[in-house]
């Protein structure tokens, strides 16, 4: 067997004000066929995953390009085509294959592309006919368009939010694929549109016990091949965002479609239930201080690069700063820029400096006072399951009693090696301040006395019944009371 694969992905929040371009690709992953590392990235576990498999077939695996950038806004027209092509070209170049096995996200957005995985997808499977078999790994965050469902045999997404299990999400796409080369089973694709957005944490109920039943229902069950909820990406202004319920089963398409109607309508019944309970800047810092045992943990939810924003919101720093708050560390705040005074100057050096809030409305005021610079990494990565996360060259700096992380690659904050690997002692704190919706939960709630989730400021669009949406559709809820109510009157 011949297998071909290649990894490109981001995700795009259409309301952020930082756009992609190459450069971002190269800052997070651009790694042309040969140069992959031996650990995977989040969109690229199919890749290290392969090797493996075919390595123990005795298949030949060829790898093509893996690219991946940290979540922002609009990609470059000319990027998206000239990483497109270059995949494209690879293929073409590996021709015969039996079969196409990739990683994507699912939300990436370019210049002239509101769907560029179905964009991908229709041209690949063009190139390869119709008989060989194409799938893909994806993140949840994302929009499964009519497009893709019609170009792909059939997709693997993340069950898990936060994603810690991209890898193992990854090995079921290869046995999937695996078995339907060897010719054990024929994978079809069955989907459920929930007609919602929502946010489905699954380190809280009821998305727990949701996707434990998922998986339930997946060994017990040997005609299901594969159970994913598409959560969808609220950030995302395109015509097909939502929630979808998807079943591959094995040849049983009629199983697969009532499968996923009566999972789809379970969720749909209990929407608005999912989110975690949230608080204001000042009701979080509030808690924290009366707080009897630290680290308390305040989860700067809506300004998390992790979903397009830029990370450089003050608002809760300032509120901080506002109590007199000593015993605290903010990781990140992103600002290259201030960055760079602060390499020129030198560890030890105190300077005067204005950073963060240069973005975009709603991200709070830039700070401004004297601070003292008390260390600098170059190229600072933080742990993210099995592999790193780079956030860029880094500055920690103290000001007003508080230890502040400025980085210059935007990265959310998924470890609390994010800390130590600047000099701060994350579990010496009384408070530490991340900027992560809920990707921070894995690693940090193994130090955290508690766990705050602050909703400050408005650098994300977090309530889909307001957002300013264009394109988006508007027959799902929150936007409608129920989107299903007319046919249930018609039954």
């Amino acid at each position: 067997m011949r297998i071909f694969t290649a990894a490109l992905a981001t995700e795009t929040n259409t309301f952020s004000p930082i756009c992609i371009d190459k450069r971002a690709f190269e800052a997070s992953l651009y790694a042309p066929p040969g140069s992959h590392p031996e650990t995977p990235t989040l969109c690229t576990a199919p890749i290290t995953v392969g090797r493996q498999v075919t390595a123990e077939k005795g298949w030949e695996l060829i790898e093509g390009t893996a690219a991946w950038a940290d979540p922002a806004g609009l990609v470059n027209r000319h990027t998206y085509e000239s990483l497109r092509d270059e995949i494209l070209d690879q293929l073409r170049a590996a021709l015969p294959v039996n079969a196409v096995v990739l990683g994507l996200h699912g939300a990436m957005v370019a210049d002239g592309y509101e769907d560029t995985e179905g964009d991908l997808l229709t041209r690949i499977r063009e190139l390869i006919g119709p008989e060989v078999l194409l799938c893909a790994e994806l993140d949840p965050h994302s929009h499964l368009t009519g497009k893709r469902i019609a170009a792909a045999d059939f997709f693997v997404f993340f069950k898990e939010f936060p994603h810690t299990d991209f890898v193992d999400r990854a090995k079921d796409l290869w046995r999937i694929a695996v078995d339907t080369l060897e010719g054990r089973v024929k994978p079809v694709m069955s989907v459920f549109d929930c007609r919602m957005i929502d946010v489905f944490p699954t380190s809280r109920e009821p998305m727990r016990s949701f996707v434990d039943k998922l998986m339930e229902i997946e060994r017990d069950d040997t005609d299901v091949l594969s159970l994913s909820v598409v959560h969808g990406f609220m950030a995302g202004d395109v015509p097909e965002m939502g929630t979808k319920m998807i079943a591959v089963t094995d040849g049983n398409r009629e199983k697969g479609q009532a499968l996923a109607r009566d999972l789809g309508l379970e969720l749909f019944a209990k929407r608005g239930t999912f989110r975690m309970p949230e608080l204001d800047e000042r009701q979080a810092v509030a808690e924290a201080i009366a707080a009897t045992a630290g680290p308390v943990v305040i989860a700067d939810m809506w300004d998390n690069p992790g979903g397009g924003t830029a990370g450089d919101a003050t608002v809760v720093l300032e509120e901080l700063l506002a109590n007199g708050v000593t015993d605290a560390a903010v990781g990140t705040i992103w600002d290259p820029m201030a960055v760079q005074i602060c390499m020129a100057a030198g560890e030890g050096a105190e300077i005067p400096l204005r950073f963060g809030a240069k973005s975009a409305p709603g991200t709070g005021n830039p700070i401004d006072g004297t601070v003292t610079v008390i260390s600098l990494v170059r190229n600072a990565e933080m742990r993210f399951g099995e592999s790193f996360a780079p956030f860029g060259d880094a500055a920690h700096i103290w000001h007003r009693g508080i230890d502040i992380i400025l980085n210059s690659t935007r990265a959310q904050s998924f470890d609390p090696s994010l800390f130590s690997v600047m000099g701060i002692d994350p579990r010496s704190k009384k408070i530490l301040v991340v900027k992560s919706t809920n990707h921070f939960f894995a690693s940090f709630s193994k130090i955290a006395s508690k766990i705050l989730y602050c909703s400050a400021g408005t650098p994300y669009p977090n309530n889909p019944a307001k957002t300013p949406y264009r394109r988006v559709r508007r027959d799902i809820w929150p936007m409608v009371t129920d989107p299903f109510a007319a046919e249930r009157g018609a039954a």
